[in-house]
């Protein structure tokens, strides 16, 4: 049989005619996909019924800051704190030097270089005191050391019993010799190992426990001093040790046990300086008579700052210059009392910046 190569076969064109179909199909295939493509061109799944529709955005860069601000790190609303309080711890005493305690805000007044302020803050709260101990180890100190240590046994057991402790001994010169503790027994068995002797670094003394409570635990702050007489040994003069006890934010206290006829300058002087750092800080200094009254008198030291007056107020004239700025109180007691003695810090220096 000859074959006709002209014409096709039946077999030929049903290949033929389903090629042709297979292309067709694909044809539409790939008009589809471009047409999806530019319906949602970021490969986007159809959106499930119910669920609100995205709208185009461009694609998310991995852990990009949602705000442009963040990105140079600047804040949308900056949070200010301002610090700029004054806090002032006072105590009140009658006229046969009792404390006074249960008044109000409203019973004080306070001027900050002598401009009136308002009280923002007023409270009596018992709160934790870091308290240095200067205690006198000279010679002069023998015949009263035991009952000097007794009374500061007396005076730490009826302190705040979260407050901390350090004791600086002092006689020729200076030392920390119970470091930073709220343990009353570990001061009152390191205080059995020592003994009087020597002179007198009264004002050395000082100057190392005001710095020393720079590394205080507590924001409230005060030095007890124990002492019976004047510097004779220090290096640093009572100027400079005015001039850091003014800088400092603590209250100062002292049990000055004085010997009746001061027979030597020093002897003349101690009482005042210790008087005149005392009442610039808002503590006081109690002279020792009898022996006998020192326990008491530890007690009594021990209350006042248990039971202080703390008034904060924020300056009506701000200025971060640095300078000193000196404080008044004035105190209104309610009807029926005696006058009443208010014991406070005499100023403080302002921020410089």
């Amino acid at each position: 049989m000859a074959y006709d190569h002209q014409h096709p076969t039946p077999r030929i064109l049903a290949k033929s005619r389903l090629l042709s179909a297979v292309l067709l199909c694909l044809f539409a295939a790939t008009l589809a996909i471009r047409a999806s493509a530019q319906e949602n061109p970021l490969g986007e799944t159809n959106t499930p019924i119910g669920t609100p529709a995205k709208p185009n955005a461009p694609p998310a860069i991995p852990n990009a800051p949602a705000d442009p601000k963040a990105a140079s790190g600047q804040r949308t609303s900056p949070i200010r704190v301002n610090v700029n309080l004054v806090l002032v711890p006072l105590t009140v005493t009658d006229p046969l030097n009792r404390l006074v305690t249960g008044l109000e805000k409203e019973n004080f007044n306070i001027f900050d270089n002598n401009q009136g302020q308002v009280i923002k803050t007023f409270s009596t709260e018992d709160a934790p005191v870091t308290i240095g101990i200067v205690f006198d180890l000279s010679g002069s100190m023998s015949s009263k050391f035991a009952r000097a240590r007794k009374a500061l046994s007396e005076f730490m057991r009826t302190c705040n019993p979260q407050d901390e402790f350090f004791v600086v001994g002092f006689n020729d010169r200076p030392a920390v010799i119970v470091d930073y503790t709220s343990d009353v027994d570990d001061v009152e068995a390191r205080m059995v190992m020592v003994k009087p002797e020597n002179r007198t670094a009264l004002i050395d003394a000082v100057y190392l426990g005001v710095n020393k409570l720079k590394d205080a635990k507590y924001d409230r702050k005060a030095l007890l001093i124990i002492s019976d007489g004047g510097d004779n040994r220090s290096r640093y003069s009572e100027g400079e040790l005015r001039r850091v006890v003014r800088e400092s934010d603590i209250q100062i206290y002292s049990i000055g046990i004085f010997d009746a006829y001061a027979s030597t300058i020093e002897e003349q002087t101690g009482p005042i300086l210790l008087t005149d750092i005392c009442e610039l800080t808002g503590g006081r200094l109690f002279r020792i008579s009898d022996l006998g009254d020192m326990g008491d008198i530890a007690t009594r030291i021990s209350a006042e700052l248990r039971n202080e007056y703390v008034i904060g107020y924020r300056p009506s004239e701000v200025k971060h210059d640095g300078n000193y700025r000196k404080l008044k109180v004035r105190l209104l007691p309610p009807p029926g009392l005696p006058i009443l003695d208010v014991h406070y810090r005499q100023g403080y220096y302002a921020p410089s910046q």
